[in-house]
């Protein structure tokens, strides 16, 4: 058997998915020969058992199974009604405990939705699993931002055009001096009752203009610039004022080669709950930001039905 195959099968179990063209075309060729030789050559997959024979790596097992389950769950995700899609990611996220992307999750929907949406998604958890989504945010996270959480899932914003430019401006000082005492003593500001009445109250609108604020009278530094240091305050703020920056920057940390598989599962997740909302705007950002489109970073990094999906959904918002 030519390397040449086996490189094309390792190529086809790399990266984000499976392509399922080349393993089937590969596979079906080999005989005992052909197999044997790729599980000796496979040594990030199989190792040699002390019973003498190659066995598989129980790491690269459960990998691989999630690999191939990537495209089903795309699938699932994209065609479930949103409101039962985000009481289902956030119930997932309280399941798998107080770090990382389950924080993020929450951030996402609470932030990043609409007014109704967000109550819908609200309705659609009472109706799923006969609790509310603020009683198991209160009960699942233990972890400071807590208090943040609890305030931005019970939140029903203004969605309206019309906000009060002084208070705005206001508010954006009040949060310029809070931020930098808290630095200046890298304590964080995420339980602070002014910074969560602020988030959790005013207009989408409103903070963006108090986000354009903090900028002037910061030397031309952004909120989340000067909260380098309290990561998930920084990844609300920037989801209420700057949704676009910060689905961005979590979709490059997703594609890349190395992610892990908790990393991974965001791109689909973005990719399916953005689609049909500000995906254009994401894309010209991050062509901007990394000098290559989405679209071309999907290409070189995902595989088969998988990546098909992901770029038929992007080319929705063309």
């Amino acid at each position: 058997m030519a390397d040449s195959a086996i490189e094309v099968l390792t190529r086809a179990l790399s990266g984000h998915g499976i392509n399922e063209k080349a393993m089937i075309d590969t596979l079906g060729n080999w005989d005992h020969e052909h197999k044997k030789l790729f599980r000796i050559k496979s040594s990030h997959i199989f190792s040699e058992d002390e019973r003498s024979f190659e066995r598989w790596q129980e790491h690269a097992m459960r990998l691989l199974k999630h690999e191939f389950m990537r495209f089903k769950n795309a699938v699932v995700l994209w065609t479930t009604h949103p409101w039962e899609r985000d009481a289902r990611l956030v119930r997932e996220a309280l399941s798998k405990g107080n770090h990382g992307q389950n924080i993020n999750i929450l951030i996402e929907v609470a932030c990043t939705r609409t007014s109704d949406e967000l109550l819908g998604a609200r309705k659609a958890y009472h109706s799923l699993f006969d609790h509310s989504i603020e009683e198991d945010v209160a009960s699942h996270i233990n972890a400071p931002e807590r208090k943040l959480l609890v305030a931005l899932m019970s939140a029903y914003r203004y969605e309206g055009p019309k906000y009060k430019e002084e208070l705005a401006k206001s508010e954006a000082e009040k949060l310029a001096r809070a931020i930098k005492e808290a630095g200046s003593k890298k304590s964080s500001l995420i339980e602070d009752d002014e910074v969560v009445r602020i988030l959790s109250t005013r207009s989408k609108h409103f903070l963006h203009v108090l986000y354009n604020h903090y900028k002037k009278i910061s030397a031309g530094r952004s909120i989340d610039e000067d909260l380098d240091w309290d990561l998930k305050l920084q990844d609300a703020v920037l989801c209420l004022a700057n949704p676009v920056k910060y689905f961005t920057h979590i979709l490059e940390v997703s594609l890349k080669v190395d992610a892990d598989k908790k990393v991974k599962k965001v791109l689909t997740r973005i990719i399916v709950t953005r689609a049909d909302k500000d995906m254009k705007e994401i894309k010209i950002e991050f062509k901007n930001k990394f000098g290559v489109s989405l679209e071309e970073k999907i290409e070189s990094v995902c595989n088969g039905s998988y990546k098909d999906f992901l770029l038929t959904l992007l080319a929705r918002s063309d």
